[in-house]
Protein backbone atom coordinates (compact mmCIF):
# COMPACT_ATOMS: atom_id res chain seq x y z
CA UNK A 1 0.00 0.00 0.00
CA UNK A 2 2.85 2.37 0.89
CA UNK A 3 4.46 1.78 -2.51
CA UNK A 4 1.20 2.67 -4.28
CA UNK A 5 0.82 5.89 -2.27
CA UNK A 6 4.43 6.91 -2.95
CA UNK A 7 4.03 6.17 -6.66
CA UNK A 8 0.90 8.33 -6.82
CA UNK A 9 2.67 11.21 -5.05
CA UNK A 10 5.67 11.06 -7.38
CA UNK A 11 3.53 10.88 -10.52
CA UNK A 12 1.34 13.77 -9.31
CA UNK A 13 4.38 15.99 -8.64
CA UNK A 14 5.86 15.07 -12.01
CA UNK A 15 2.67 15.89 -13.91
CA UNK A 16 2.11 19.15 -12.04
CA UNK A 17 5.75 20.14 -12.61
CA UNK A 18 5.55 19.52 -16.36
CA UNK A 19 2.24 21.32 -16.80
CA UNK A 20 2.70 23.98 -14.10
CA UNK A 21 3.26 26.66 -16.74
CA UNK A 22 -0.30 26.03 -17.96
CA UNK A 23 -1.91 25.27 -14.61
CA UNK A 24 -0.29 28.20 -12.80
CA UNK A 25 0.39 31.02 -15.28
CA UNK A 26 3.48 33.11 -14.54
CA UNK A 27 2.69 36.19 -12.46
CA UNK A 28 3.43 39.33 -14.46
CA UNK A 29 2.57 41.94 -11.83
CA UNK A 30 4.62 42.55 -8.72
CA UNK A 31 3.20 40.97 -5.58
CA UNK A 32 3.26 42.30 -2.05
CA UNK A 33 6.81 43.30 -1.02
CA UNK A 34 8.20 42.26 -4.42
CA UNK A 35 9.87 45.19 -6.19
CA UNK A 36 11.87 45.84 -9.37
CA UNK A 37 15.42 44.51 -9.07
CA UNK A 38 18.26 46.97 -8.41
CA UNK A 39 20.99 44.47 -9.21
CA UNK A 40 24.28 44.71 -7.35
CA UNK A 41 26.73 42.14 -8.70
CA UNK A 42 28.81 42.13 -5.52
CA UNK A 43 25.77 41.44 -3.33
CA UNK A 44 24.56 38.78 -5.75
CA UNK A 45 27.94 37.03 -5.88
CA UNK A 46 28.17 36.97 -2.08
CA UNK A 47 24.65 35.60 -1.70
CA UNK A 48 25.32 32.80 -4.20
CA UNK A 49 28.34 31.84 -2.06
CA UNK A 50 26.32 32.22 1.17
CA UNK A 51 23.57 29.98 -0.20
CA UNK A 52 26.14 27.27 -0.95
CA UNK A 53 27.68 27.72 2.50
CA UNK A 54 24.35 27.21 4.24
CA UNK A 55 23.67 24.09 2.17
CA UNK A 56 26.97 22.50 3.19
CA UNK A 57 25.88 22.77 6.82
CA UNK A 58 23.39 19.94 6.34
CA UNK A 59 25.98 17.34 5.23
CA UNK A 60 28.13 18.77 8.03
CA UNK A 61 25.31 18.04 10.44
CA UNK A 62 25.15 14.54 9.02
CA UNK A 63 28.81 13.96 9.93
CA UNK A 64 28.33 15.67 13.31
CA UNK A 65 25.41 13.43 14.26
CA UNK A 66 26.70 10.35 12.44
CA UNK A 67 29.89 10.33 14.45
CA UNK A 68 28.00 10.50 17.74
CA UNK A 69 25.70 7.50 17.29
CA UNK A 70 26.63 3.82 17.54
CA UNK A 71 28.30 2.02 14.65
CA UNK A 72 25.07 0.27 13.67
CA UNK A 73 23.31 3.56 12.96
CA UNK A 74 25.85 5.85 11.28
CA UNK A 75 24.54 5.57 7.71
CA UNK A 76 20.90 5.91 8.76
CA UNK A 77 21.62 9.01 10.82
CA UNK A 78 23.62 10.67 8.08
CA UNK A 79 21.06 9.76 5.42
CA UNK A 80 18.32 11.51 7.39
CA UNK A 81 20.19 14.80 6.94
CA UNK A 82 20.72 14.16 3.23
CA UNK A 83 17.04 13.34 2.78
CA UNK A 84 16.19 16.74 4.26
CA UNK A 85 18.12 18.32 1.38
CA UNK A 86 16.14 16.25 -1.10
CA UNK A 87 12.59 16.36 0.28
CA UNK A 88 12.54 19.92 1.62
CA UNK A 89 13.98 21.37 -1.61
CA UNK A 90 11.09 19.92 -3.62
CA UNK A 91 8.55 20.89 -0.96
CA UNK A 92 9.95 24.43 -0.86
CA UNK A 93 9.52 24.90 -4.61
CA UNK A 94 6.04 23.38 -4.70
CA UNK A 95 4.48 25.22 -1.75
CA UNK A 96 6.89 25.98 1.12
CA UNK A 97 8.25 29.30 -0.09
CA UNK A 98 4.76 30.68 -0.64
CA UNK A 99 3.68 29.64 2.85
CA UNK A 100 6.66 31.50 4.30
CA UNK A 101 6.90 34.58 2.09
CA UNK A 102 3.64 34.76 0.16
CA UNK A 103 1.04 37.50 0.84
CA UNK A 104 0.26 37.44 4.55
CA UNK A 105 -2.88 35.81 5.92
CA UNK A 106 -3.46 37.53 9.25
CA UNK A 107 0.25 37.77 9.99
CA UNK A 108 0.42 34.03 10.68
CA UNK A 109 1.08 32.33 7.33
CA UNK A 110 1.67 33.20 3.69
CA UNK A 111 -0.73 32.54 0.85
CA UNK A 112 1.11 30.01 -1.34
CA UNK A 113 -0.99 30.46 -4.46
CA UNK A 114 1.10 33.34 -5.80
CA UNK A 115 4.33 31.31 -5.58
CA UNK A 116 3.22 27.72 -6.12
CA UNK A 117 5.88 25.84 -8.11
CA UNK A 118 7.97 29.06 -7.79
CA UNK A 119 5.56 30.96 -10.01
CA UNK A 120 6.35 34.67 -9.66
CA UNK A 121 9.79 33.91 -8.20
CA UNK A 122 11.79 35.69 -10.86
CA UNK A 123 15.44 36.50 -11.51
CA UNK A 124 14.34 39.97 -12.62
CA UNK A 125 12.55 41.13 -9.46
CA UNK A 126 13.60 41.41 -5.82
CA UNK A 127 12.26 40.95 -2.29
CA UNK A 128 11.66 44.29 -0.59
CA UNK A 129 14.16 43.60 2.21
CA UNK A 130 16.80 42.35 -0.25
CA UNK A 131 16.48 44.81 -3.16
CA UNK A 132 19.90 44.23 -4.75
CA UNK A 133 19.74 40.47 -5.34
CA UNK A 134 17.35 38.50 -7.60
CA UNK A 135 14.16 37.29 -5.94
CA UNK A 136 14.93 33.70 -6.96
CA UNK A 137 18.29 33.88 -5.18
CA UNK A 138 16.61 35.12 -2.01
CA UNK A 139 14.13 32.24 -2.25
CA UNK A 140 16.88 29.65 -2.71
CA UNK A 141 18.90 31.12 0.16
CA UNK A 142 15.88 30.79 2.43
CA UNK A 143 15.36 27.20 1.25
CA UNK A 144 18.62 26.15 2.92
CA UNK A 145 17.32 27.31 6.31
CA UNK A 146 14.20 25.20 5.85
CA UNK A 147 16.35 22.21 4.88
CA UNK A 148 18.52 22.11 7.98
CA UNK A 149 15.75 22.69 10.52
CA UNK A 150 14.08 19.24 10.43
CA UNK A 151 17.52 17.65 10.02
CA UNK A 152 18.45 19.06 13.44
CA UNK A 153 15.57 17.17 15.04
CA UNK A 154 16.93 13.78 13.98
CA UNK A 155 19.62 13.85 16.67
CA UNK A 156 17.02 13.50 19.42
CA UNK A 157 15.25 10.51 17.88
CA UNK A 158 18.34 8.78 16.53
CA UNK A 159 18.80 4.99 16.55
CA UNK A 160 15.09 4.17 16.91
CA UNK A 161 12.97 6.13 14.40
CA UNK A 162 11.55 4.50 11.27
CA UNK A 163 12.82 6.10 8.09
CA UNK A 164 9.48 6.60 6.31
CA UNK A 165 7.82 7.95 9.44
CA UNK A 166 10.60 10.50 9.78
CA UNK A 167 10.08 11.64 6.18
CA UNK A 168 6.37 12.14 6.78
CA UNK A 169 7.01 14.07 9.99
CA UNK A 170 9.54 16.24 8.18
CA UNK A 171 7.00 17.28 5.54
CA UNK A 172 4.34 18.06 8.14
CA UNK A 173 6.83 19.94 10.30
CA UNK A 174 7.78 22.26 7.43
CA UNK A 175 4.15 22.92 6.50
CA UNK A 176 2.64 23.40 9.95
CA UNK A 177 5.47 24.57 12.23
CA UNK A 178 8.40 25.96 10.27
CA UNK A 179 6.35 27.91 7.72
CA UNK A 180 4.19 29.82 10.26
CA UNK A 181 7.20 30.67 12.43
CA UNK A 182 9.21 31.80 9.41
CA UNK A 183 6.35 33.96 8.16
CA UNK A 184 5.60 35.52 11.54
CA UNK A 185 9.26 36.32 12.18
CA UNK A 186 10.73 37.32 8.80
CA UNK A 187 7.84 38.50 6.64
CA UNK A 188 7.28 42.29 6.82
CA UNK A 189 3.60 41.64 7.59
CA UNK A 190 4.33 38.82 10.06
CA UNK A 191 3.04 38.97 13.62
CA UNK A 192 6.42 38.85 15.37
CA UNK A 193 7.99 41.15 12.80
CA UNK A 194 5.33 43.72 13.63
CA UNK A 195 6.02 43.37 17.34
CA UNK A 196 9.68 44.20 16.74
CA UNK A 197 11.06 40.73 17.53
CA UNK A 198 14.70 40.48 16.44
CA UNK A 199 15.94 37.22 14.93
CA UNK A 200 18.80 37.94 12.56
CA UNK A 201 19.37 34.46 11.17
CA UNK A 202 17.08 31.91 12.77
CA UNK A 203 17.43 31.47 16.53
CA UNK A 204 13.64 31.38 16.78
CA UNK A 205 12.68 30.06 13.36
CA UNK A 206 15.32 27.33 13.13
CA UNK A 207 16.87 26.41 16.46
CA UNK A 208 14.04 26.90 18.92
CA UNK A 209 11.54 25.17 16.65
CA UNK A 210 13.92 22.24 16.09
CA UNK A 211 14.91 22.09 19.76
CA UNK A 212 11.36 21.90 21.06
CA UNK A 213 10.38 19.42 18.34
CA UNK A 214 13.37 17.31 19.36
CA UNK A 215 12.23 17.28 22.98
CA UNK A 216 8.70 16.31 21.91
CA UNK A 217 10.08 13.52 19.73
CA UNK A 218 12.34 12.14 22.44
CA UNK A 219 9.44 12.09 24.88
CA UNK A 220 7.04 10.50 22.40
CA UNK A 221 9.38 7.75 21.20
CA UNK A 222 10.74 6.86 24.59
CA UNK A 223 14.20 5.68 25.54
CA UNK A 224 16.46 3.49 23.44
CA UNK A 225 16.74 -0.15 24.45
CA UNK A 226 19.83 -1.38 26.25
CA UNK A 227 23.02 0.54 26.94
CA UNK A 228 23.70 3.75 25.07
CA UNK A 229 26.44 3.02 22.52
CA UNK A 230 29.82 4.69 22.34
CA UNK A 231 30.29 7.28 19.57
CA UNK A 232 31.15 5.55 16.33
CA UNK A 233 33.55 8.10 14.84
CA UNK A 234 34.71 11.11 16.86
CA UNK A 235 36.69 12.13 13.77
CA UNK A 236 33.31 12.51 12.00
CA UNK A 237 32.18 14.81 14.79
CA UNK A 238 35.26 16.97 14.32
CA UNK A 239 34.75 17.07 10.56
CA UNK A 240 31.07 17.87 10.97
CA UNK A 241 31.83 20.68 13.40
CA UNK A 242 34.31 22.18 10.95
CA UNK A 243 31.76 22.07 8.13
CA UNK A 244 29.05 23.55 10.36
CA UNK A 245 31.31 26.39 11.53
CA UNK A 246 32.41 27.07 7.96
CA UNK A 247 28.85 27.01 6.62
CA UNK A 248 27.55 29.13 9.49
CA UNK A 249 29.30 32.15 8.01
CA UNK A 250 26.82 31.92 5.15
CA UNK A 251 24.01 31.27 7.62
CA UNK A 252 24.67 34.42 9.68
CA UNK A 253 26.68 36.78 7.46
CA UNK A 254 24.49 35.82 4.52
CA UNK A 255 21.44 37.00 6.45
CA UNK A 256 22.64 40.55 5.82
CA UNK A 257 21.53 39.75 2.21
CA UNK A 258 24.44 41.67 0.75
CA UNK A 259 28.21 42.10 0.74
CA UNK A 260 28.07 44.85 3.35
CA UNK A 261 29.58 46.06 6.58
CA UNK A 262 26.70 44.33 8.39
CA UNK A 263 27.70 41.01 6.84
CA UNK A 264 31.24 41.59 8.10
CA UNK A 265 29.92 42.34 11.58
CA UNK A 266 27.82 39.18 11.57
CA UNK A 267 30.81 37.14 10.43
CA UNK A 268 32.87 38.57 13.28
CA UNK A 269 30.30 37.92 16.00
CA UNK A 270 29.77 34.39 14.67
CA UNK A 271 33.47 33.57 14.85
CA UNK A 272 33.95 34.98 18.32
CA UNK A 273 30.83 33.44 19.87
CA UNK A 274 31.69 29.97 18.57
CA UNK A 275 35.25 30.14 19.89
CA UNK A 276 34.14 31.57 23.25
CA UNK A 277 31.51 28.87 23.69
CA UNK A 278 33.94 26.06 22.81
CA UNK A 279 36.41 27.46 25.32
CA UNK A 280 33.69 27.91 27.93
CA UNK A 281 32.43 24.33 27.46
CA UNK A 282 35.81 22.63 27.91
CA UNK A 283 36.82 24.90 30.81
CA UNK A 284 33.50 24.24 32.55
CA UNK A 285 33.97 20.50 31.99
CA UNK A 286 37.40 20.77 33.63
CA UNK A 287 35.95 22.66 36.59
CA UNK A 288 33.41 19.83 37.01
CA UNK A 289 36.25 17.31 37.03
CA UNK A 290 35.84 15.95 33.51
CA UNK A 291 38.57 15.50 30.94
CA UNK A 292 38.90 17.99 28.10
CA UNK A 293 37.38 16.13 25.17
CA UNK A 294 37.04 16.58 21.43
CA UNK A 295 33.30 15.98 21.78
CA UNK A 296 33.02 18.73 24.39
CA UNK A 297 34.91 21.25 22.28
CA UNK A 298 32.77 20.45 19.23
CA UNK A 299 29.47 20.62 21.09
CA UNK A 300 30.51 23.87 22.74
CA UNK A 301 31.36 25.46 19.40
CA UNK A 302 27.99 24.49 17.95
CA UNK A 303 26.18 25.88 21.00
CA UNK A 304 27.98 29.19 20.48
CA UNK A 305 26.98 29.22 16.81
CA UNK A 306 23.36 28.54 17.77
CA UNK A 307 23.25 31.22 20.45
CA UNK A 308 24.75 33.97 18.29
CA UNK A 309 22.42 33.25 15.37
CA UNK A 310 19.51 35.52 16.43
CA UNK A 311 21.91 38.24 17.57
CA UNK A 312 24.67 38.11 14.93
CA UNK A 313 23.79 41.32 13.12
CA UNK A 314 22.59 43.24 16.17
CA UNK A 315 25.41 43.01 18.73
CA UNK A 316 29.03 44.04 19.14
CA UNK A 317 32.06 41.74 19.23
CA UNK A 318 32.44 41.96 23.06
CA UNK A 319 28.74 41.11 23.41
CA UNK A 320 29.17 38.06 21.18
CA UNK A 321 31.97 36.89 23.46
CA UNK A 322 29.58 37.10 26.43
CA UNK A 323 26.78 35.37 24.51
CA UNK A 324 29.02 32.43 23.61
CA UNK A 325 30.29 31.96 27.16
CA UNK A 326 26.88 32.28 28.80
CA UNK A 327 25.20 29.91 26.34
CA UNK A 328 27.90 27.25 26.70
CA UNK A 329 27.66 27.15 30.49
CA UNK A 330 23.84 27.07 30.53
CA UNK A 331 23.63 24.38 27.83
CA UNK A 332 26.30 22.31 29.57
CA UNK A 333 24.30 22.45 32.80
CA UNK A 334 21.09 21.42 31.01
CA UNK A 335 22.87 18.46 29.39
CA UNK A 336 24.05 17.36 32.83
CA UNK A 337 20.59 17.72 34.35
CA UNK A 338 18.93 15.76 31.54
CA UNK A 339 21.45 12.94 31.83
CA UNK A 340 21.06 12.83 35.63
CA UNK A 341 17.28 12.67 35.33
CA UNK A 342 17.62 9.74 32.91
CA UNK A 343 13.94 10.00 31.95
CA UNK A 344 14.18 11.62 28.51
CA UNK A 345 16.45 10.07 25.90
CA UNK A 346 17.36 13.04 23.72
CA UNK A 347 20.02 10.93 22.05
CA UNK A 348 22.37 13.72 20.92
CA UNK A 349 21.25 16.50 23.30
CA UNK A 350 19.45 18.47 20.61
CA UNK A 351 17.15 20.31 23.02
CA UNK A 352 19.95 21.26 25.40
CA UNK A 353 22.15 22.54 22.57
CA UNK A 354 19.77 23.92 19.94
CA UNK A 355 16.60 24.57 21.94
CA UNK A 356 18.29 26.04 24.99
CA UNK A 357 21.01 27.70 22.89
CA UNK A 358 18.36 29.32 20.70
CA UNK A 359 16.40 30.58 23.71
CA UNK A 360 19.50 31.96 25.40
CA UNK A 361 20.51 33.70 22.19
CA UNK A 362 17.05 35.14 21.70
CA UNK A 363 16.92 36.57 25.22
CA UNK A 364 20.49 37.87 25.09
CA UNK A 365 19.63 39.64 21.84
CA UNK A 366 17.20 41.58 24.01
CA UNK A 367 20.05 42.30 26.40
CA UNK A 368 22.86 43.31 24.03
CA UNK A 369 21.22 44.55 20.80
CA UNK A 370 22.52 47.97 19.78
CA UNK A 371 21.34 50.42 17.15
CA UNK A 372 24.95 51.50 16.78
CA UNK A 373 25.56 48.09 15.20
CA UNK A 374 22.33 47.93 13.20
CA UNK A 375 19.80 50.72 12.81
CA UNK A 376 17.07 48.06 12.44
CA UNK A 377 17.22 47.68 16.23
CA UNK A 378 15.34 50.98 16.42
CA UNK A 379 14.84 53.12 19.49
CA UNK A 380 14.47 50.21 21.91
CA UNK A 381 17.96 48.85 22.47
CA UNK A 382 19.01 45.98 24.69
CA UNK A 383 18.54 45.74 28.43
CA UNK A 384 22.18 46.63 29.02
CA UNK A 385 21.44 50.10 27.63
CA UNK A 386 18.69 50.71 30.18
CA UNK A 387 15.59 49.85 28.11
CA UNK A 388 13.58 46.71 28.94
CA UNK A 389 11.14 46.99 26.01
CA UNK A 390 13.05 44.82 23.55
CA UNK A 391 13.95 42.25 26.19
CA UNK A 392 10.30 41.83 27.17
CA UNK A 393 9.30 41.55 23.51
CA UNK A 394 11.89 38.82 22.99
CA UNK A 395 10.74 37.07 26.16
CA UNK A 396 7.08 37.13 25.10
CA UNK A 397 7.88 35.73 21.66
CA UNK A 398 10.17 33.09 23.17
CA UNK A 399 7.41 31.79 25.44
CA UNK A 400 4.83 31.70 22.64
CA UNK A 401 7.20 29.99 20.19
CA UNK A 402 8.20 27.43 22.83
CA UNK A 403 4.61 26.48 23.59
CA UNK A 404 3.61 26.38 19.92
CA UNK A 405 6.65 24.41 18.72
CA UNK A 406 6.45 21.79 21.49
CA UNK A 407 2.67 21.24 21.45
CA UNK A 408 2.39 21.26 17.66
CA UNK A 409 5.38 18.92 17.27
CA UNK A 410 4.02 16.47 19.81
CA UNK A 411 0.68 16.53 17.98
CA UNK A 412 2.44 15.84 14.66
CA UNK A 413 4.36 12.91 16.15
CA UNK A 414 1.04 11.54 17.42
CA UNK A 415 -0.60 11.93 14.00
CA UNK A 416 2.33 10.36 12.14
CA UNK A 417 2.35 7.43 14.55
CA UNK A 418 -1.33 6.83 13.79
CA UNK A 419 -0.56 6.76 10.06
CA UNK A 420 2.61 4.68 10.26
CA UNK A 421 4.56 3.54 13.36
CA UNK A 422 7.28 6.00 14.34
CA UNK A 423 9.51 3.56 16.12
CA UNK A 424 11.21 0.48 14.75
CA UNK A 425 10.60 -2.88 16.41
CA UNK A 426 12.94 -4.04 19.16
CA UNK A 427 14.65 -6.62 16.96
CA UNK A 428 15.32 -4.02 14.24
CA UNK A 429 16.61 -1.56 16.82
CA UNK A 430 18.93 -4.26 18.13
CA UNK A 431 20.08 -5.08 14.58
CA UNK A 432 20.69 -1.40 13.85
CA UNK A 433 18.95 0.98 11.47
CA UNK A 434 21.69 0.81 8.85
CA UNK A 435 20.83 -2.81 8.10
CA UNK A 436 17.14 -2.93 9.07
CA UNK A 437 16.09 0.29 7.31
CA UNK A 438 18.56 0.55 4.42
CA UNK A 439 20.35 -2.78 3.97
CA UNK A 440 23.74 -1.07 4.25
CA UNK A 441 26.58 -1.03 6.75
CA UNK A 442 29.97 0.59 7.34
Amino acid sequence: MRKIILSVILITILVLSVFSIYLFPEVTTLGAHVIPLKLDTGDTAWMIVATALVLIMTPGLGFFYGGMVGKKNVISTMLQSFMAMIIVTVLWVVIGFGLCFGPSIGGFIGNPTSNIFFQGVSANTAWELAPTIPFILFALFQAKFAIITPALITGAIAERVRFWAYLLFMVLFILFIYAPLCHMTWHPDGLFFGWGVLDFAGGTVVHMSAGWAALAGAMFLGKRKGQKPNPARITYVLLGTGLLWFGWFGFNAGSAVGASSLASQALGTTTVAAAAAAMGWVFFDKILGHKVSAMGACIGAVVGLVAITPAAGFVSIPSSLAIGLIASVISNMVVTLVHKGNKIDDALDVFACHGVGGMVGMLLTGVFASNAVNSAVGDHQGLIYGDATLFLTQLKAMVLVSIFAFVASYALFFIVNKITPLRVSEDKEELGLDISQHGEFL
